[in-house]
């Protein structure tokens, strides 16, 4: 590149929240609106590798619920530069994690963002199989997987075809407590998936959806593990060997099996089921990381963030000292951040490769655990076909 030329490259390169990073010898500012420097290898793997956050709420701060259902139904609403946001972070695709109370809210709830497809097809892709996920990737669009936090929708077993009609591809089993399926991780008396819970599961097989316990309890895990004939998945959660007094955290016996079905377990960032006490940082994840790999293999663990592009911490100050006074005391909330510092904003993933990294893994794997893990439990559930 001649000097009038690399020039004009840094010049337009200021003007953008991402693009081409900026070069300061051998780091780069991937974020022009941050002065964090990140290696050339973080970068490098960040731009080259298919990245996937199994559990990231799309616009999740409390404070734009309102914007969110303007971008949803409003044509027009959702611009450029709001696309840019999510772009920037690098991920390309993310299951929305929503949650529904019923059939109809569930339907409701994928026809608008059925609407949102339709109107910004240049910029979101609905995650329908397998091919969509390298796809979203390659033509730099966000890949949305619509995923519900809870199975309230599947009403009747006809449920669960009609909402993968609409577009629904992961569903939990359970949301903290007793569902028609099965129990959640604070149900007091665990009684695991019920008799209709596993005439779900069989039904979610036979269609293709994937089977998640997160929030499940822990004779739900193993229940489900033992009903499903398919791999199924944790899409958020962490290791009880590293925080003990979390119900929602995940026994080693209930890793071991997920992974020998396998299965993928996603490592969230909640500062409070990451660590028991503070501080908590970036270095407190890639510990649920380590001991996953430990333990059950690298191929079966990935990220479930359990954030959107930006956290509550980023918002007023009262949103997130709200949000976690109203958190479940079950949750054993400590501190006063939501996320995990530093992680909070559309920066995530790359301080996360960078933890990664510094602890010294491989590019072969930091490209499973960012994404690639994900990828190939969905095409096995999925089929290669799948769409």
């Amino acid at each position: 590149m001649g000097s009038g030329s690399r020039r004009e490259f840094l010049r337009n390169g200021a003007k953008m929240a991402l693009g081409a990073p900026f070069v300061l010898r051998h780091s780069y500012r991937v974020f022009a609106q941050s002065n964090q420097e990140y290696p050339e290898r973080v970068v490098r793997l960040m731009r080259e590798s298919l990245v996937i956050d199994m559990l990231n709420q799309f616009l999740y701060r409390l404070d734009q619920k309102e914007l969110r259902e303007k971008w949803l139904t409003v044509p027009g609403s959702f611009t450029e530069a709001d696309f840019n946001k999510f772009k920037s972070s690098g991920v390309s695709v993310i299951n929305f994690g929503d949650g529904a109370d019923n059939l109809a809210d569930a339907l409701d709830l994928f026809a608008r963002f059925n609407n949102f497809m339709a109107m910004y097809p240049q910029w979101v892709m609905r995650i329908n199989g397998t091919a969509d996920l390298m796809k979203a990737k390659q033509e730099g669009k966000l890949g949305i997987l619509y995923g519900l936090q809870g199975s309230d929708q599947f009403e009747n077993l006809d449920a669960v075809n009609k909402c993968y009609g609409f577009g629904q591809r992961v569903s939990q089993l359970s949301y903290n407590f007793r569902s028609k399926v099965a129990d959640g991780a604070f149900e007091p008396v665990d009684g695991g998936v019920s008799e209709y819970g596993a005439k779900v599961i069989d039904r979610m097989n036979t269609v293709g959806m994937v089977v998640d316990v997160g929030h499940a309890s822990d004779k739900t895990k193993l229940d489900a593990l033992e009903i499903s004939k398919k791999p199924i998945i944790l899409s958020h959660g962490n290791c009880r060997a590293l925080i003990p007094a979390s119900r929602r955290a995940s026994t080693d016996e209930a890793i071991k099996k997920l992974a020998a079905k396998g299965g993928v377990m996603g490592i969230t960032d909640i500062a409070f089921m990451v660590k028991p006490t503070e501080p908590v940082t970036v270095e407190d994840v890639v510990d649920q990381f380590d001991h996953v790999r430990d333990l059950a293999g690298i191929e079966h663990v990935g990220v479930g963030s359990d954030a959107g592009i930006e956290s509550n911490d980023l918002g007023d100050p009262t949103i997130a000292k709200d949000a976690l006074a109203r958190a479940d005391k079950r949750y054993n909330v400590h501190g006063t951040n939501e996320i995990v510092q530093g992680m909070q904003g559309p920066t995530r993933m790359y301080e996360l490769t960078a933890a990664l990294v510094r602890r010294g893994y491989t590019d072969e794997q930091i490209r499973m655990v960012i994404g690639g893990n994900w990828a190939r439990v969905l095409g096995q559930i999925w089929g290669q076909s799948a769409g």
